[in-house]
């Protein structure tokens, strides 16, 4: 009887380990219910744990560290001015970027934007996904056409590599990684192995060449990339799409990047004809109406390394069940219900027993602390049915004794507050220690407890 060229090897799809067995519990990473069952060549399977060295064979040999040149490569400037500052500057050439996000983001339709208006290099965009002629439909709809953009709908890693062979690209795409299968395993595409498999001969291809190149792929139900974590280690650059679908504006930011911050932040807006770059994202996110409505409060915020307001809607309303309701869109539920009992506690209003629904404007989330003050000041401005005025903003993070902490950057917050108009700002006390508040032309309020900053907005 011939003995199988195949054996069965259990692989956790959280971190990638293997066991030769199953397991309840992953034994790498402790994870409960994570392994799955995959077949692998009995060659491989003993090392079927370890990726392909990134590095070009050949004899290394160990140099001191003074002797190390350090002379930055000529980045490769993208279309998108926002993209290039999430990625530090421009695509690095030979890194490997990998861009997640919810279906229907526009995940691809960013890649292809970009890729469609630039000249100067040979492309090469692999698509396990769609057929050339829906992607020939997008580019029709983004009003672009290319001559040096080659598409190849493959899943195939061998045959993409022969294709990589014949147009000699400067740039690589491939969407999506978990599409993308390897004749040298057994297991389906988007296995554990297949996409640890692939992504690292993609890794020895980019570093070996010099060639850039850009994976997208899936995401959880949880929000996670999807494949296991090493996935994430191997890349160079991890970039998250993020936004909801019935909205306009799409946040791209940078999870991880071993060529710059991960603090940097780009927001998009998307229309018919793709997305567009929003270069001031305060004025589009705050209500230009004249009128004040009750239940709104202006917040600064800061997202990565970009200050803008934001606009916060509360409404409070008396229960019409026996059980209040809590709904919050884009702010944490948690921290929320926290501020309620600070309020309930140390400021004395009773709010146990009413609805409370909180919304931060425009779809995006944020988990900024310093937007506790904005929205204790819009759900009491509910609860007074009083407004707030349209010229102040606010920002501080709220304590658990009822007082006003201070919080990081607060000159950006200032300057952004002060470009847009706002005449007063409401602040930590505190905050100022090294600014002179004299430079300000807005006005700028200090104070140190809940009760101070509801005193300057509702008396």
């Amino acid at each position: 009887m011939a003995k199988s060229k195949y054996k069965s090897v259990w692989f956790c799809s959280e971190c990638g380990a293997d066991s030769p067995k199953w397991a309840g519990r992953c034994p790498a990473c402790g994870a409960w219910n994570t392994m799955v069952e995959e077949s692998v060549p009995v060659t491989s399977a003993s090392g079927a744990s370890r990726s392909p060295s990134p590095v070009a064979s050949g004899t290394s040999q160990a140099i001191p560290l003074n002797a190390i040149s350090t002379t930055e490569q000529p980045r490769i400037k993208l279309p998108s001015n926002e993209l290039n500052r999430v990625l530090g500057g421009g695509l690095v050439p030979g890194a490997m970027v990998l861009i997640g996000g919810e279906p229907g983001v526009g995940k691809s339709t960013l890649v292809l934007q970009n890729l469609l208006s630039i000249r100067s290099k040979t492309i090469l965009y692999a698509s396990g996904e769609e057929s050339a002629t829906q992607l020939k439909l997008r580019a029709d709809r983004l009003g672009r056409g290319s001559d040096n953009l080659f598409i190849v709908c493959e899943t195939s890693l061998e045959n993409i590599f022969r294709h990589i062979e014949q147009v000699q690209p400067g740039i690589v795409v491939v969407d999506s990684i978990q599409t993308i299968a390897s004749d040298a395993l057994e297991s389906s595409a988007g296995s554990v192995s297949q996409v640890r498999e692939c992504a690292a001969q993609l890794l020895k291809f980019a570093k070996e060449s010099n060639v850039p190149v850009l994976l997208i792929g899936h995401i959880t139900k949880e929000g996670s990339l999807a494949g296991p974590k090493v996935l994430e280690h191997i890349v160079d650059a991890v970039l998250q799409f993020e936004g909801d679908r019935q909205y306009m504006f799409r946040i791209l930011r940078a999870i991880k990047n071993r060529f710059g911050n991960t603090s940097e932040l780009g927001i998009y807006e998307m229309g018919q004809k793709g997305l567009r770059e929003v270069t001031n994202p305060s004025e589009l996110l705050l209500n230009t109406a004249d009128t004040a409505l009750s239940g709104v409060a202006i917040g600064v915020t800061i997202e990565g390394a970009r200050p803008f307001l934001i606009e916060i809607q509360a409404l409070v309303s008396t229960a019409a069940y026996g059980t209040p309701q809590r709904a919050v869109t884009g702010f944490d539920s948690k921290r929320m219900n926290m501020l309620l009992a600070v309020l309930e506690k140390r400021a004395g209003f009773k709010l146990a027993a009413k609805d409370v629904f909180l919304n931060i404007a425009g779809g995006i989330k944020v988990n900024d602390p310093a937007l506790d003050l904005p929205v204790v000041s819009a759900i009491l401005s509910s609860n007074f049915d009083t407004p707030v005025g349209r010229d102040v903003c606010l920002t501080g993070e709220v304590g658990l004794s009822g007082e006003i902490r201070p919080v990081a950057r607060i000159e950006q917050r200032i300057a952004e507050a002060e470009k847009l108009g706002f005449k007063r700002i409401i602040l930590p006390t505190g905050s100022l220690k090294s600014l002179d508040p004299g430079r300000f032309a807005i006005e700028i309020c200090q104070v140190s407890r809940v009760e101070e900053a509801l005193k300057l907005l509702f008396t």
